[in-house]
């Protein structure tokens, strides 16, 4: 390769070319045009002569300079000239290019192919072939497509791993390094390759997970040659955008980066299905902090119809959090009561319970049977009959599922008890204030801060006035002070509350309607109600309901697109579990009627950036070297000027003339 400040010549036996310019002027100048022919019209022919007698005896001096560039051209793009060549390979065996595909390459993507394909240029300028290895797991392959790939590890022609190049994008999943390195190395760990060229196309991010440290793994690629690692630049490195948590109207959206150093900001979207924006917040990142919480509060009717989060220029799966139905209305199941009658509504309990859930929730009526039937959030149970044994079993067990079910005490409560209650109730119920009453009516002491409902106001005017005429009483034990939410201005429990593996069973020990309290009439019963509703955690399907099939899945890119053939289902009882990889990738899950979302980030820890790297490693950035070719250009250069060159000699011969002209009348 022969070099000239920032032009190298991969070819430059081929400028020997030049030296035959000027032989190729004097043959050009000498040959001159054809003589036209052209027919005999004798009256045109007496009208055209002319006294000087005139012959061509060379070429035009325009077309000798168009020739004469055209074949400094293809000598010059024969030389194969390069700007800002890179320096030759070490070693004499293969070039081990080793790209990192998973979710967070997709940051700069267009980088990584351009570094890649210049490597594999310069591998064919110095006959050197191609050993491509991916970092990302693939997803299974069907019995036709296996053969279609060559296996990792095999050495290629610079031409093959090309198209391989061409065809490779980025996975919506993590890498695993460890286990993609494995076919370079021997059962004895000893290298298959020896005095190559190892070059690693980083995303710049640590692995978790045993053995998925960035230098122990380059520390084992040195005994395949020289290593080099390029890798994004800090502010290039893909950030993790959370799921959102409820926090009464607003939702939390929080964002991590992989490095801590200077101030950054980003923008969150809310987006529709159908790509309208909904919402739109600044993720602000301090000097020395990775993370960024920002409040997004939509209205009921724009939160119904949001579909994804995203951070803004961010196109990585990561980067983007699909929305089903818990950050939605969440649908609040209603038992109905027996002999409930619509004469009276004011009377009923469920009535002041729907006109509270209504603005912000899907409110369904019916049956224990009907409700736990359909996807459902929070069930509502107002002082109903005995329930029957089958129905408190699928009660119970769909609270263990997630479910949350919420009691109001009555009459019917206060007489008989059962078995699913948060705490043991005495017998019988407490009257305050009537005329056999020791006490008057007590009103709300303040929420404590292990409360959910903790920042609420009850002092203020619309609660102020609110009074406990009656309630259902808690036996004494040693973890009813645990158990409690709310209390009475006395100390005693007003609202009692029990995890039950995932799902909450809560009692409010007074009624939903005015016969025991004026609660209900208040604000405060509406700001209640709300923060029980955002403490479940969305529609809970049916416990050992049937799998959930892909329905649309996202590409590396944060896209959605319909879910590839070989994506499974889900078991309903494994979707929580769940964490993205090849046979589960992130996306939307289960029919419709009924859409779970199985999110990235959900599943990922906090982003770290690649730490320092073992001695005698190269490392730099994508796009700090950027190498030009211009054979490319200047052999296409060379293409139009040869079809202007045919344009000119075609109408210097007269060839371009058209035929069978009329002859001009006298």
């Amino acid at each position: 390769m022969l070099t000239l400040g920032s032009i190298s010549f991969a070819a430059p036996w081929a400028l020997l070319g030049l030296a035959a310019l000027p032989v190729l002027w004097w043959l050009l100048r000498l040959t001159p045009p054809a003589p036209w022919r052209t027919s005999f019209p004798p009256v045109r022919l007496i009208l055209a002569l002319t006294s000087a007698e005139e012959s061509p005896a060379k070429s035009p001096l325009w077309l000798l300079i168009l020739r004469l560039c055209l074949a400094t051209a293809l000598i010059i793009g024969a030389a194969h000239p390069l700007f800002n060549a890179q320096q030759s390979m070490s070693g004499s065996g293969p070039l081990v290019l080793i790209i990192d595909d998973g979710w967070a390459s997709a940051a700069n993507w267009p980088g990584r192919r351009q570094a890649a394909g210049a490597l594999i240029d310069r591998a064919e300028r110095e006959g050197r072939r191609v050993v491509m290895i991916t970092t990302a797991p693939e997803p299974a392959a069907e019995p036709g497509e296996e053969a279609a790939l060559p296996p990792k590890g095999q050495a290629l022609a610079p031409a093959l791993a090309r198209r391989l190049l061409q065809g490779l994008l980025p996975k919506p999943w993590p890498t695993d390094r460890k286990a993609a390195l494995a076919p370079l190395f021997d059962e004895d760990r000893s290298a298959r390759f020896q005095s190559g060229q190892v070059v690693w196309l980083s995303d710049g991010l640590e692995e978790t997970g045993e053995g998925g440290e960035f230098a122990q793994v380059i520390e084992a690629l040195k005994s395949l040659g020289a290593v080099s690692v390029i890798e994004d630049q800090p502010h290039r490195r893909a950030m993790i955008l959370r799921p959102p948590k409820a926090e009464g109207d607003a939702l939390i959206i929080g964002a991590v980066r992989p490095d801590t150093k200077g101030e950054r900001t980003a923008a969150v979207r809310a987006l529709s299905a159908d790509g309208r924006l909904l919402g739109r917040e600044t993720l602000r990142f301090a000097d020395g902090g990775n993370l960024a919480e920002t409040r997004m509060v939509l209205p009921a009717e724009l939160r119904n119809r949001l579909a994804r989060f995203e951070i803004e220029d961010e196109r990585t799966a990561g980067a983007v959090v699909l929305v089903d139905e818990r950050w939605r209305r969440r649908p609040v199941g209603l038992l109905a009561q027996e002999g409930a009658s619509d004469d009276q509504p004011l009377l009923s309990a469920l009535y002041y319970l729907a006109r509270a859930l209504e603005p912000y929730t899907e409110v369904r009526r019916g049956t224990v049977g009907d409700l736990l039937g359909r996807e459902l959030a929070v069930l509502v149970l107002a002082d109903p009959p005995p329930l029957e044994e089958k129905d408190r079993r699928a009660m119970e067990q769909w609270i263990d599922g997630g479910g949350v079910v919420v009691r109001f005490a009555g009459p019917r409560l206060a007489k008989t008890t059962d078995a699913l209650l948060p705490v043991e109730l005495q017998g019988g119920d407490r009257s305050l204030g009537g005329a056999m009453s020791w006490d008057k009516p007590v009103s709300l002491a303040p929420f404590e801060e292990s409360s959910p409902f903790h920042g609420l106001d009850v002092s203020g005017t619309a609660s102020g006035d609110i009074r406990i005429r009656r309630q259902v009483l808690a036996k004494p034990s040693l973890g009813l002070a645990e158990k409690t939410w709310a209390r009475l201005d006395d100390g005693t429990p007003l609202i009692t509350a029990e995890q039950r593996n995932k799902g909450w069973l809560v009692l409010v020990h007074t009624t939903a309607n005015t016969n025991w309290s004026d609660l209900p009439l208040s604000g405060l019963f509406v700001e209640m109600l709300r923060r029980i509703v955002a403490l479940s955690q969305g529609a809970v399907a049916k416990p050992g309901g049937p799998p959930s099939p892909p329905l649309e899945t996202l590409d590396g890119f944060g896209r959605l697109e319909p879910a590839p053939a070989d994506a499974l289902a889900i078991a309903g009882d494994d979707f929580g579990e769940t964490r993205v990889e090849p046979r589960h990738p992130p996306g939307y899950y289960g029919d419709s009627l009924a859409r779970q979302a199985l999110n990235l980030s959900a599943g990922l820890s906090d982003p770290r950036a690649v730490g320092a790297l073992p001695g005698g490693v190269a490392r730099q950035a994508y796009g700090k070297v950027v190498e030009v070719d211009f054979r490319p250009w200047l052999l296409g250069a060379a293409l139009v000027m040869f079809v202007l060159d045919l344009i000119a000699s075609l109408a210097l011969r007269g060839l371009l003339r058209p035929l069978n002209r009329p002859l001009n009348r006298l």
